[in-house]
């Protein structure tokens, strides 16, 4: 039964299980008596080892639900708190529905939306991210790695112009963390205080712990303004009883993520190839993104003429777990809006699947996941059958 569908989720690493089960503590770690300070202890141990696996200061980590909520809680707070006549957000084309939805959001509170293109492999354009941030902004924000196509971006070009710029950066770093490198302190660089990068999203569940653990990190130097208040916790950002038990989980499985980084992404750089070449039998199937420049674990097809949902009823039957995009819209499923980004029109955004592989996924999987791509493609478009008309 391959399960490809990693970026979504990925399972449970059974330490970060344990961890979350041992740290679970009777205190609160905002009192004062002694099970409330061993709890602050186990959260604050947590934070100083996130905080070294992200290259950040432990001050800077501020323990969130997940992705969205940091995603959230970083474009909210930069516009709350922006300075008077920044009104202006950069929004590339082709991010995640949490950065999009909150930038529309944003939009009917005033905000200009300032567009960016992608090109054809899903790149920000970094020249015209840099025209963008002109003239100042109340933020921008970026993904360091596609969470659909699986491009890695140029960080560190989009970190440099917004430092240039005076702008504020955030970086959704959720579909590349443990993939590929990710250092706060690197792409922040010497920027200015409140410009270049500021925040920095990452989520719990992609890399083993605990759904509804993830992080924001946030520069000592950054204006930003909380989504709740009341108690005043984690730099007056994140309001409430921190998740002490979580915060454990999350801090085992990002160490374990980083720790077997390299040696895994070479492994699924070799699983991704035997993937590719299985699917050379049919010519008609297409490699999206970047070839070289993304995430290993990421294959990312066009199947010309044949109905994602209907790729994936019947690779589901054939007993693969795979998806067409990003999981986060209620279990819809819809048409890409970062192939559509990429300037591939027409019915091509409804006619793509995505693969994502983990640290469980086998050659066995990639074999059987092949055959039962290539069977369900010949089924919905037959081999010599005109796929524009399908």
């Amino acid at each position: 039964m391959p399960y490809l569908d990693h970026a979504a989720t990925t399972p449970l690493r059974p330490e970060a299980r344990a961890a979350w089960i041992e740290a679970q503590a009777t205190g609160n770690p905002s009192s004062v008596h002694a099970d409330g300070q061993r709890a602050r202890r186990i959260l604050e141990d947590a934070r100083e080892r996130v905080a070294a696996v992200l290259d950040c200061d432990r001050l800077e980590v501020v323990f969130t639900s997940g992705g969205t909520e940091a995603i959230n809680l970083a474009l909210k707070g930069l516009w709350w708190a922006r300075r008077e006549g920044a009104d202006a957000v950069v929004l590339p084309d082709g991010e995640h529905h949490a950065t999009m939805d909150a930038a529309e959001w944003l939009r009917a509170a005033g905000a200009e939306v300032r567009p960016v293109p992608l090109d054809g492999f899903g790149r920000i354009r970094a020249d015209r991210f840099a025209d963008e941030l002109a003239g100042g902004a109340a933020w921008a924000t970026a993904l360091a790695a596609n969470n659909e196509v699986g491009t890695i971006n140029d960080v560190d070009a989009l970190a440099t112009a917004s430092a240039a710029a005076g702008v504020p950066l955030h970086i959704d770093a959720v579909a590349a963390f443990g993939h590929t490198p990710v250092s706060f302190r690197s792409w922040r660089g010497d920027a200015p205080p409140g410009a270049g990068l500021v925040a920095l999203s990452v989520s719990g569940h992609k890399v083993g712990a605990p759904v509804g653990t993830g992080a924001l990190v946030v520069a000592r130097t950054a204006a930003l303004s909380p989504l709740l208040h009341g108690g005043g916790q984690q730099r007056g950002l994140r309001a409430g009883t921190q998740d002490v038990a979580g915060a454990s989980a999350l801090a085992v499985a990002v160490e374990l993520a980083q720790r077997e980084r390299a040696a895994e992404s070479a492994r699924l750089a070799g699983l991704r190839a035997r993937l590719i070449a299985a699917l050379g039998a049919d010519p008609r199937i297409r490699l999206l993104g970047d070839p070289n420049r993304r995430l290993e674990a990421n294959t990312h097809l066009l199947l010309p003429g044949a109905s994602g949902e209907s790729v994936l009823y019947l690779l589901d039957m054939a007993g693969v777990s795979a998806s067409t995009g990003s999981a986060c819209q209620a279990g819809v499923t819809e048409a890409s809006h970062v192939v559509e980004a990429m300037g591939i029109s027409g019915a091509a955004p409804r006619q793509v699947l995505r693969l994502t592989m983990g640290r469980s996924t086998t050659a066995e999987d990639v074999d059987v996941a092949a055959r039962a791509i290539l069977d369900a493609y010949a089924r919905l478009v037959p081999p010599g059958a005109d796929p524009a008309a399908s």
